[in-house]
């Protein structure tokens, strides 16, 4: 028969007999209307919906082969065919006419510009800013890709890399990602399943990890035997600024001002600007890169054309130094711990970072870079006593040295 009704579970699906030679058999679901499986003499299980359209013939829309397609994700997409066939709306003709035209680039500002969220509210020019970062640093690499060559295990892949090393950033950009794919199946962008859904979180654990007094000497002569020169500044800046990893990597000679020791970044996570006061170390470091021919002052090989996240360079700093567990991030909570030793209030820290919360925002918007400044330069100065240095600038004789 035909039209064999069933109830399609996994156990069921899997030992479905296979018709005769050159033949097909279709199985209807028991549970959602117009869902069918078609299944091949050669074993190729399709899932898709079989409807007729309003005033027209029946249509034939297909969903994804199982397994690759879950029992779960063909029944969702069942039945937001069936709410569009409702809507007298034609769903093949739709989406191929979309399909060839929608990239995620496409989509993510279309979802920028039109999303609202749970209350009905357009999003907020701050969630907006946070979006645009996680995706420039995480999804950007697949602007020109279209929707339907996504798969499940690129995202999985993804939330994996960033995970090692990130776990709460990864859970964010993995639900960032599971919403505009939400996004393009609301509005008929995509017809398929969502390949960022169903990812399992990782435990999200708050760290406390920084650089310790002991740690210090052995880290900044392992820094000074690094024989790629942009990478020991990089490593330096992160660590003297407290910038975030993103914006270091992504800083341009545009944005700084030598003379007055300040770094400007037009935008940040918080999404709004900041301006990072430079010690004399940071300064002289940034002379010395000077006249690379290079809008970045760290430039790198790849697409962006700066430098992106040297995990092999870091991992091996740390095999040198002989420490453990200490994640680049750690670096910009190093110059905090160090401020908070020496004296400073969290209020001071906080602007430091461009850390923001409800209750100091206020605060910290009236404070001016003077006192950030004498804190960065005490905890420096600190740091590198600790660490067996007087001034930065005698990293190559520690570097003969050792």
């Amino acid at each position: 028969m035909l039209d064999n009704k069933i109830n399609f579970t996994k156990a069921v699906l899997d030992i479905l007999p296979l018709p005769a030679n050159g033949q097909r058999q279709s199985y209807h679901d028991k549970k959602t209307n117009g869902l069918q499986i078609r299944v091949t003499s050669t074993g190729v299980k399709t899932f898709c919906v079989f409807k007729r359209l309003k005033k027209g013939n029946p249509e034939r829309v297909t969903l994804g082969r199982y397994p690759d397609m879950s029992i779960e994700q063909a029944r969702k997409e069942a039945a937001r065919i069936n709410a569009l066939i409702v809507e007298g709306i034609n769903p093949n003709s739709d989406v191929r006419s979309l399909k060839t035209e929608t990239t995620l680039l496409e989509l993510f500002e279309q979802f920028l510009k039109h999303r609202r969220n749970k209350r009905g509210a357009y999003l907020s020019e701050k969630t907006k800013s946070t979006y645009q970062y996680d995706f420039n640093s995480y999804l950007a690499k697949w602007n020109k890709r279209q929707l339907s060559q996504f798969k499940d295990t690129d995202f999985i892949k993804l939330h994996t890399e960033i995970g090692a090393d990130h776990p709460t950033t990864a859970n964010r950009v993995i639900a960032m990602a599971s919403s505009l794919f939400s996004y393009a199946s609301e509005h008929r962008l995509f017809n398929g399943g969502n390949p960022a859904q169903g990812i399992k979180k990782f435990p999200e654990t708050k760290r406390d990890r920084f650089l310790q007094s002991d740690e210090l000497p052995d880290f900044f002569k392992s820094l000074a035997k690094e024989p790629n020169d942009t990478l020991r500044d990089y490593f330096l800046v992160l660590l003297l600024t407290g910038a975030r990893r993103s914006n270091v990597q992504a800083m341009q000679w545009s944005q700084i001002h030598l003379e007055r020791g300040e770094w400007r970044i037009p935008i940040t996570k918080n999404g709004d600007s900041q301006t990072v006061t430079l010690t004399p170390e940071v300064v002289e470091i940034l002379r010395t890169r000077q006249d690379k021919g290079s809008p970045w002052v760290f430039p790198g090989s790849g697409v962006t054309g700066h430098l992106v996240e040297p995990k092999k360079a870091w991992k091996r700093l740390l095999e040198r130094a002989g420490i453990a567990n200490l994640r680049i991030h750690d670096l910009r909570r190093t110059l905090g711990s160090w401020q908070a030793k020496t004296g400073a209030s969290l209020v001071i820290v906080g602007k430091s970072l461009n850390h923001k919360s409800p209750s100091t925002t206020a605060i910290y918007a009236r404070l001016d870079l003077d006192p950030v400044r004498e804190s960065v330069n005490r905890a420096t100065g600190a740091m590198l006593a600790a660490g067996g240095i007087k001034q930065l600038v005698s990293l190559e004789s520690f570097k003969h040295k050792n």
